[in-house]
């Protein structure tokens, strides 16, 4: 097809503004796929996006429409998250896209990711096509969150598109609005085949499939490839679209997004952001890839039973192909033994991650609790990035410490700003800007000459720790502004801190994997609440088990897990009381005997206990 009627556009959105609904209208109005098969959400095809009802891995579908206006036309649609920690599966989707759609809430309006969306979109130089969706809704105030976008990201008010992904109405305008503004993809079909890979999986039959967005040239199945980053040699099985499911072709062309078969078993062979180009002796220039992602929490990766650590390491293998934004290495612990220190963009992929090879691979896995990545500069001037715990050097090696800070943007109803600010001051955070989004009416439903009441809505920008908001910080935010808050961050640099390392005994053995780095002045107080949450989670022994919390040698907090006692007395009855000082004794000296060669068995719950400080 002429590249002149091609259409390749993204939907970005903040989460839950029914950016997957919206994908399911396109898709029937353009007959993609048959009524018959057609199923809510039909792109988010992992079980855990069905259950948590949220997009994980961005997919794509390619689409034919017959415009009334201006003919026939292919679409490329690519649907994307809506949450924080897949922001990095968004700015791949743009980058092979000339246009996105920005769905906005009739009722929530603009969140925290409608604005990053919007700055990722803008740095990418794509058209942005404003819809406001579920207009169809009782309480949908589309006027006034068309002000909105028109004050807050300056788009026209002409250029608003009003529909409803559930009911379908407006998709026939918005198809003829993808045609209309987003501009044809540029390439030229005569050059040297250039694509680019935005996203993999992994086939047992076809190997690595490549998802690709054709710049120049075209791919053929069975015809020799390369990929420009590795200089791997290939000849691919087959080529196709995406309908969503794989669909044979014979070759995609220029402006066309698809896949490729590569037959390839390695998975380290196929890179995202490479550029796969023709097997010959030209070697025309790679595309500009992506930046590569930057890990912002890290955590232990342990097997429970050690003999299956070949087999985790097979699954992250796998796994690292359709997420490449994961980073992995191994290591080894004295209390869990041989396992991977992982990076993750955050709680939420972390724990995805932890679902996905759980179901997926039959693993049973132990996470320690997370921590963030330090610049830790020495004495003798060398910095180090120190990502364990454990791997922080003695307190008189250390000239100074640095941690991850980030700038976040939060927006809530006014009414809410006095617990935000709380909140975020709470947790050492540092305000730096407050703006109002909104300044809407509606009636307050008495009728009359009533005065409106006026519906304010205030974006508040903080810079605060990384780890400050590790834990319960999301969740403590959603619970003091009722559900309202919305929340997105950005890492913006390392600042010096004065930092600790808080080390956890158990029966005076240190466990590396429970060590922790706090901030000293909160030391004293998160020991306690570790320890005494570590005597509640650890079963009881036949012996006295100490539970101490140290920094640096000092122990700061002790708890003790009481014995299970034998009554070894019952059977005397009377007597000389002699017999039972000699039985008690020797049951004590049987217990000083087993506390020096027991084993204290940890349960899971105690390495995520770190994790749970703040909760109750």
């Amino acid at each position: 097809m002429d590249p002149q009627r091609i259409r390749n556009f993204c939907i970005v959105a903040h989460i839950d503004h029914g950016k997957s609904t919206l994908s399911d209208r396109l898709i029937e109005a353009t007959a993609t796929v048959d009524r018959r098969e057609m199923s809510d959400q039909l792109l988010d095809s992992m079980d855990l996006e069905r259950e948590k009802g949220i997009t994980i891995k961005a997919r794509a579908v390619r689409m034919e429409y017959e415009s009334p206006e201006h003919g026939r036309h292919r679409l490329h649609l690519i649907d994307t998250p809506g949450h924080v920690d897949f922001s990095y599966e968004v700015s791949r989707s743009l980058a092979a896209a000339e246009g996105a759609l920005l769905v906005v809430d009739a009722v929530e309006g603009i969140q925290a990711q409608t604005l990053a969306n919007v700055y990722l979109a803008m740095e990418q130089d794509l058209t942005l096509i404003p819809v406001i969706n579920k207009i169809d809704l009782d309480i949908a105030r589309p006027d006034a969150i068309a002000a909105e976008l028109v004050d807050v990201i300056g788009f026209n008010q002409d250029e608003m598109l009003y529909v409803s992904a559930k009911t379908g109405e407006g998709i026939s305008e918005l198809l003829e609005a993808i045609v209309d503004r987003i501009p044809p993809p540029t390439g030229n079909s005569v050059e040297p085949l250039r694509a680019l890979i935005f996203d993999s999986e992994y086939d047992s039959y076809k190997g690595v499939i490549a998802h690709v967005r054709v710049k120049d040239g075209e791919a053929r199945g069975q015809s020799p490839l390369r990929l420009c980053a590795t200089d791997r040699r290939f000849e691919a099985m087959e080529v196709g679209s995406f309908s969503p499911a794989l669909h044979r072709l014979d070759a995609l062309a220029a402006g066309d997004v698809g896949y490729v078969a590569t037959g390839l078993k390695d998975v380290a062979d196929v890179r995202v952001g490479d550029t796969l180009t023709v097997g010959g002796r030209t070697y025309p220039d790679p595309l500009p890839g992506y930046r590569e992602p930057k890990a912002m929490v890290f955590a232990g990766l342990y097997p429970a039973n050690s003999s299956d650590y070949q087999e985790l390491s097979d699954a992250l293998d796998k796994l690292r192909l359709s997420d490449s934004s994961i980073q992995y290495q191994p290591e080894s612990s004295a209390a869990l033994g041989f396992g991977y220190r992982m990076g993750f963009l955050g709680l939420l992929h972390m724990e995805i991650v932890q679902e996905r090879l759980e179901r997926e691979y039959g693993l049973e896995l132990v996470f320690t609790a997370p921590s963030v990545e330090y610049e830790v500069e020495g004495v003798d001037g060398q910095v180090r990035l120190i990502e364990n715990p454990s791997d922080l050097p003695a307190p008189n090696h250390i000239d100074e410490i640095r941690e991850p800070w980030v700038r976040i943007s939060v927006i809530a109803p006014h009414e809410h700003v006095g617990a935000v600010m709380e909140t975020v001051t709470g947790r050492r955070g540092e305000y730096k800007q407050m703006e109002y989004l909104q300044r809407s009416s509606r009636s307050n439903g008495s009728g009359g000459s009533a005065p409106a009441v006026s519906e304010i809505r205030v974006l508040l920008e903080y810079e605060l720790p990384l780890s400050e908001i590790l834990t319960d910080f999301y969740d403590e935010l959603k619970s003091r502004t009722r559900g309202f808050a919305s929340l997105d961050y950005t890492l913006i640099g390392y600042r010096p801190a004065k930092l600790v390392k808080l080390d956890l005994l158990i029966n005076g053995e240190p466990v590396d994997a429970l060590s922790a780095i706090v901030h000293a002045d909160a030391a004293a107080s998160q020991g306690r609440k570790l320890a005494d949450r570590l005597r509640r989670l650890i079963p009881r022994q036949l012996f006295d088990v100490p539970i101490q919390a140290a920094v640096g040698g000092r122990i700061i907090a002790r708890e003790t897990v009481r014995a299970m006692r034998k009554n070894v007395t019952a059977k005397c009855y009377g007597g000389d009381i002699t017999r039972k000082r000699k039985l008690l004794a020797r049951q004590a000296e049987g217990k000083r005997r087993l506390k020096r060669v027991g084993n204290v068995e940890i349960p899971q719950e105690a390495f995520l206990a770190v994790l749970q400080l703040g909760k109750n």
